[in-house]
């Protein structure tokens, strides 16, 4: 069900961004609708609530290449500020193979990054017609493969969790509708769900703590 909001919630978007295109880009620097790709570096982590086995040397966190597309609408609510809205969908490498001396646990198990949807909004103030800082607030949902094992049997199933994101950038206009920018942004998420396959019910959602720090680039275009 998530999914579904979140999905809807991007569509609805695009959707409200599309009367108001027929002031573009190229009339009001970073004003209208966009589209663009980001990468950058990924890293998890447990938070400060960690309930983990202490006596041996346990790896907390995991790195990697965070990647995928976002697509948004900025609002010009006056001559210098702009408010926006953005859902983007994201993948990422960071995670750690099964190692029953060394397990990366984390408050979830030894996991694996999967996709992550975000929905959210942003303020933007432009301080020349080719450039503009902003920052950034919205709803997070990571998804992680997850593998347990007593050493002899392992067993793998996904695990899905909730939290929120801010953020703050720059963005840098390089034509009248090309843009590149730069973004560091911090997710925390606190609850979590187990989905099972098949026919199987999803566990009940609990709590966890697990933080997350992104340093990413942007490149898209503005229509």
């Amino acid at each position: 069900m998530k999914y579904k909001i979140a999905s809807l919630a991007a569509a609805s978007l695009v959707a409200m961004a599309t009367p108001a295109m027929a002031q573009t880009a190229s009339e009001i620097p970073f004003s209208g609708l966009r589209a663009g790709a980001e990468v950058g570096y990924d890293h998890i982590r447990s938070g400060s609530t960690e309930d983990v086995d202490n006596t041996r040397d346990l790896k907390q966190s995991v790195d990697g290449v965070t990647y995928g597309g976002v697509v948004g609408y900025d609002f010009a609510a006056s001559p210098n500020f702009r408010v926006g809205a953005e859902a983007s969908y994201s993948g990422s490498t960071a995670g750690r193979d099964f190692n029953n001396d060394q397990p990366t646990v984390f408050n979830l198990g030894n996991v694996q990054a999967d996709r992550e949807i975000y929905v959210g909004g942003r303020v933007g103030y432009v301080t020349s017609p080719t450039t503009m800082i902003y920052g950034k607030a919205g709803y997070t949902n990571q998804r992680f493969s997850v593998t347990g094992s007593d050493g002899t049997v392992n067993l793998a199933q996904k695990l899905d969790t909730d939290g929120w994101r801010l953020g703050a950038g720059a963005e840098f206009a390089v034509s009248r509708n090309a843009y590149v920018g730069a973004e560091y942004r911090y997710s925390k998420y606190g609850k979590g769900e187990v989905d099972f396959e098949g026919d199987t019910p999803d566990s009940s959602r609990f709590n966890l703590d697990t933080d997350r720090h992104q340093v990413v680039a942007t490149a898209g275009v503005r229509f």
